[in-house]
């Protein structure tokens, strides 16, 4: 493997590791871990969690020093969190003090005792026996990092996106301006949606959001969305079916309906792009850090990317184009 495969799968290990333990691992100890352990993470839960009393050997204390991959994974993370910290005390206000103060820093002696390390994990091992705290460890042991899919929208750059995110670090980045953002609400999302009708018992998908009824194409009743879908590859191969023109009641509708709603939007493509609208219809609210969070590799994926290629891209500096959303025909839409 070279050296820099071997850079960007630490890295991953790492971002993983810190946030299965909710960022209560500094960077240069999880890197150590990692690497003495060639990223097996059962084996780094076990070392922390059972709070193991064994020094580090020649072989270890020779990589902290010498080592370019944990140099480079150790300096790149820790720099990444310094941003963070200084982005955080400025939009909040705090002292610029306080903020770092809770930094981990670099320093030779701390990294090769491992002292330290069973310092962790007495600190770790008297966190109050609540259910939050056993599910952490349970989760850590297992390499597991509870996620859910959100949609998310920047309004300054026009771009909509999905993301699957930790449970616990709801946000997402736009990849252009770089600002941070909660989820859309869940009752403003929109897209591709889902809808069930009680009257003819028909299901059926199409354009919709979830504030606004769109008409069954059966029985003419007006319902609302059950979800809004996330965009998939496979949602253009599923074989042949039933296509019906997009119609809804927005006043603003390329196919509208009879009688139309005064002041509702319609939010399939073709009618935005009529009407000279953006493609966001509701934004997200910009993201107010707590600074409790770490940053994940997790954070950063979407639903059509690979965690590995974004770390590449990351890596190599680069800026990949926005995913094009999915704008497979509906057979309804809201309005």
């Amino acid at each position: 493997m070279s050296r820099f495969s071997e850079e960007v799968e630490l890295e991953m290990s790492v971002r993983r590791l810190r946030e299965n333990f909710h960022g209560k691992i500094p960077v240069d100890k999880a890197t150590v871990l990692m690497r003495r352990y060639r990223n097996n993470h059962r084996m780094v839960a076990m070392e922390i969690i059972l709070m193991k009393d064994r020094d580090l050997d020649e072989e270890d204390k020779w990589s902290l020093e010498n080592d370019t991959v944990v140099r480079n994974v150790v300096q790149k993370l820790q720099t990444e969190e310094r941003e963070q910290s200084e982005r955080d005390a400025r939009s909040s206000g705090a002292s610029d003090d306080s903020k770092r103060s809770k930094q981990p820093k670099t320093s030779k002696q701390g990294t090769i005792k491992d002292r330290d390390i069973e310092e962790l994990g007495k600190r770790l091992r008297v966190l109050p026996l609540t259910e939050k705290n056993m599910r952490m460890f349970d989760h850590a042991q297992k390499n597991l990092m509870p996620s859910v899919i959100h949609q998310f929208a920047c309004e300054t750059c026009d771009q909509v996106w999905w993301r699957r995110v930790p449970q616990r670090k709801r946000v997402s980045r736009c990849r252009r301006c770089k600002k941070k953002y909660d989820p859309v609400p869940p009752h403003k999302m929109w897209g591709i949606a889902e809808f069930f009708c009680l009257n003819c018992s028909r299901s059926f998908k199409g354009f919709g959001r979830m504030d606004i009824g769109s008409p069954c194409y059966i029985c003419r009743s007006i319902i609302l969305p059950t979800q809004i879908l996330p965009p998939r590859r496979n949602m253009r191969d599923q074989g042949p079916r039933r296509r019906q023109q997009h119609s809804c009641l927005a006043e603003d509708c390329y196919n509208r309906q009879e009688p139309h709603v005064t002041g509702t939007e319609c939010v399939h493509p073709r009618s935005r792009q009529k009407n000279n609208k953006p493609q966001v219809v509701n934004p997200s609210l910009p993201h107010i850090s707590s600074g409790s969070t770490v940053n994940t590799c997790l954070s950063q994926g979407s639903l059509l990317e690979q965690v590995y290629e974004l770390i590449l891209d990351d890596i190599g500096e680069e800026e990949s184009g926005e995913e094009s959303d999915s704008s497979g025909s509906g057979h309804t839409v809201s309005s």
